[in-house]
């Protein structure tokens, strides 16, 4: 049959075109990787130059040369592939391929010109039989191949390169100085070429069945993921639900917690004057006018229970605030007054930088609740720190609409691991102790539109601030 080579390089081209058409899935999926990309490059030249070799009888041999520079290409191109299964390849490594191709077009075109059939096919054999070898080495160079592809293609590439060494064998016991050109090649030596041809195509196949394993393998490991992940948000659901149930209990808890924590300064405050006044009655040296000073502050810490557990019912239930204009100077002297006592035991100066003039709209006594917690947190803090001049500072000003309250000791401030839930309900720093101080001091400072944070203080010590809405 005249044009057997031809239809046969042609059948041959249909299908690898075929294989590369059905491998543009590997494309679509989003960016290709290295190995991909050459792969798909070998696969690409195999098919031109398989291509070329059946239109070069009938158009031009001089195409032979770039079949054969095409059908070179594709075995250092799935070379590279190999060894990109082991890691990345430089960027240059396309130059020198390019470069190299370049020399062996020149080499063979020189060959078919001038010399025999034998020694073009010599030269392909042998740089062939190197990328197969290559090509060997890498795959087995994979610490663990776990694909059955992967296994395969092993075998059909150690095929291919025996197979080539057979080829140029029967070409040179069928006369290979007398044979012209691929077209009038023997009928052994062109029957193992057909064959290596198609083993070749195997090859290929193999490595089309490897990302389509993979592909199937993270598609599986996706789903398992996102089965978890389905799981997870069950859970969490699951727990949402059981907090929202268990959200009123919890609300009680912390409101009674709340209120035993608050009450206990002006209970405690009212136990003392109690216990004094009951002294001097024994006594019988009990003047009025003493008398009316201490039935005064029992009437004053009375007082300021009563609007403690006004303001933690508020906490959980929405009610009128009842604020009003209020001078924050006049909030600070009413609580320097209450911890005065304390401050001389205590041996604590006090620093005020308080400009009087400074107007907020809030709930007097809830915001002289927060101060008072402040300013008991650094009484505390400067008690049990080892500070000699012990000092707490109080500064007010105004900041365009805002009013910028901050109360600083120079005691050892506060460590990194209990910063991030200062404020947090139950939260505290202190061996004993509810946690519930600063937690209120937030809802409060929030409720009347403003904020609160802390701030290392500068030489050492804690400072709290907190900002409101300015009046005036």
């Amino acid at each position: 049959m005249k044009y057997a080579n031809e239809i046969f390089f042609l059948v041959f081209a249909l299908i690898l075109w075929g294989l590369l058409y059905g491998s543009r899935f590997i494309l679509t999926l989003g960016k290709a990787s290295q190995s991909e990309k050459l792969w798909l490059t070998a696969l690409t030249l195999t098919a031109t130059s398989f291509t070329l070799f059946a239109l070069a009888s009938t158009i031009s041999l001089s195409l032979l040369t770039l079949a054969n520079t095409c059908f070179v290409a594709n075995f250092i191109y799935f070379g590279l592939f190999c060894r990109s299964l082991n890691g990345p390849i430089p960027k240059n490594m396309n130059i020198l391929v390019l470069a190299g191709l370049l020399v062996f077009a020149v080499l063979f075109e020189y060959l078919r010109q001038n010399g025999f059939f034998i020694q073009r096919v010599g030269l392909i054999s042998l740089i062939a039989a190197s990328c197969f070898v290559w090509e060997l080495r890498e795959l087995r160079r994979l610490k663990e191949i776990r694909s059955n592809q992967l296994r395969f293609l092993i075998y059909t590439v150690a095929i291919e390169l025996v197979l080539t060494i057979a080829r140029l064998t029967a070409l040179y016991i069928d006369g290979g100085l007398s044979t012209p050109n691929l077209y009038q090649e023997g009928v052994i030596s062109s029957s193992i070429r057909w064959v290596w041809l198609g083993i070749s195509i195997l090859s290929y196949v193999a490595v089309l069945g490897y990302w389509l394993e993979k592909i199937s393998i993270e598609k599986a490991q996706a789903i398992q993921e996102s089965s978890k992940i389905i799981a997870l948000l069950k859970e969490k659901e699951r727990l949402i639900y059981g907090l929202l149930k268990a959200n009123k209990t919890s609300a009680t808890g912390a409101l009674s917690a709340s209120i035993a924590h608050e009450l206990n300064q002006p209970l405690g405050a009212s136990n003392l004057n109690i216990q004094f006044l009951k002294m001097k009655l024994e006594k019988g040296v009990i003047s009025p006018e003493l008398g009316k000073e201490i039935l005064d502050s029992l009437e004053a810490d009375n007082h300021r229970a009563a609007t403690i557990v006004k303001s933690l019912r508020s906490i959980f239930i929405e009610s009128d605030s009842s604020a009003e204009e209020v001078q924050l100077g006049n909030l600070i002297s009413k609580v320097l007054d209450i911890v005065m006592p304390e401050l001389k035991s205590k041996n604590i100066q006090i620093q005020l930088r308080v400009d009087e003039q400074l107007m907020v709209k809030v709930n007097a006594t809830e915001i002289e609740q927060v101060i008072l917690n402040l300013m008991n947190n650094a009484l505390q803090a400067l008690a049990n720190s080892g500070t000699l001049q012990r000092r707490i500072t109080i500064e007010a000003t105004k900041s365009g609409q805002l009013i910028r309250l901050s109360i600083s000791d120079n005691g050892d401030g506060v460590s990194a691991e209990f910063k991030p839930q200062l404020f947090e309900l139950l939260s505290t720093t202190k061996q004993s102790g509810m946690g519930l101080g600063l937690w209120l001091c937030k809802h409060i400072v929030t409720r009347c539109g403003g904020s609160i944070h802390y701030e290392d203080t500068v030489g050492g010590g804690a400072t709290f601030v907190f900002e409101l809405p300015s009046a005036a």
